[in-house]
């Protein structure tokens, strides 16, 4: 018995533990993965260059593709999934041919300059764009994807890779790690 009168037992000390070790190791994966077609619809969007850029185009390439939906001024998912565009970049060879697209749904303040200087921060390279908008537009692509919400505040942490080959799209709904990311990137023909 301690002074403060309790009995410390070691074997309820590893029976908790055992029971936490199965909680872990039921535990749900950090993230939901799924196989889907998407018809993309015909918008046209900027980029943060201001260049005009038709999102069809781009998205139905024989490129994988690598795309998000953020806003600019977000604290708290955007971040996290930026991070992991930057490590993507850098993990993957200069002459990858990978389109990694960001796609703002906040285009009333995601103007171009706003996402230029978002892309730097996060030391973006070639092939790493940044979309915005009319808000029509947006909401369509959204809506077209799956991903649709009416308040930036409430988005998903969504990220979609698209494999040139099929013409099909992974969808990940949940955070990932580095290591994570990369698995699933190659799964796609991203190398």
């Amino acid at each position: 018995m301690t002074s403060s009168g309790i009995t410390r037992s070691p074997g309820l000390f590893c029976l908790g533990f055992g029971v936490l070790t199965q909680l872990l190791a039921q535990a749900p994966p950090p993230y939901k993965r799924t196989l889907e077609t998407y018809k993309i619809p015909e918008v046209v969007l900027l980029n943060q260059d201001g260049a005009k850029v038709n999102l069809k185009t781009v998205l139905e390439s024989k490129d994988p593709v690598v795309l998000d939906f953020i806003f600019a001024s977000c604290t708290t998912i955007c971040p996290v999934l930026s991070a992991g565009f930057a490590t993507l970049q850098q993990k993957l060879p200069a002459t990858s041919k990978v389109r990694m697209i960001s796609i703002s749904i906040d285009p009333e303040n995601d103007t171009p300059p706003l996402m230029k200087a978002y892309l730097k921060r996060y030391r973006s390279r070639p092939g790493w764009s940044f979309y915005t908008g009319r808000r029509e537009d947006i909401d369509r692509v959204m809506v077209a994807f799956n991903a649709y919400i009416p308040n930036k505040m409430s988005h998903y942490p969504l990220t979609l890779l698209r494999d040139p080959r099929t013409g099909q799209w992974v969808r990940i709904y949940g955070l990932m790690s580095s290591s994570e990311f990369l698995v699933e990137c190659r799964k796609v023909g991203i190398q």
